[in-house]
């Protein structure tokens, strides 16, 4: 995931471990206000979505993945965090040259 996100989108600038409010964030950018959670088998809708909810009241979307589809379908990873990016900020670079976001 963190070769995903930095290679496939740099302009981003994602770090991980990333703490907001009392959590830590798998990976999180500042810049596009997207967190990237990757969940094994001990996360559950039920216990993670009141974590959710903070991070999303401090600006934040939140997208969460398994780690089995982060290991066996990257390019579909890929896609749902790309149009994420694209909902979020329809014109990823500026019209002023060089200034990314």
């Amino acid at each position: 995931m963190w070769r995903l996100l930095r290679e496939g989108f740099p302009d981003a600038r994602f770090r991980r471990q990333v703490p907001i409010r009392s959590f830590i964030a798998d990976f999180a950018s500042h810049r596009v206000r997207l967190v990237i959670e990757v969940d094994g088998g001990q996360h559950s809708e039920e216990k993670d979505s009141a974590r959710s909810r903070l991070i999303e009241a401090e600006g934040y979307r939140v997208l969460r993945f398994w780690n089995s589809d982060a290991l066996s379908n990257p390019d579909g990873v890929w896609d749902v965090i790309n149009r994420a990016l694209l909902e979020g900020h329809p014109h990823l670079t500026s019209p002023i040259k060089g200034e990314g976001f």
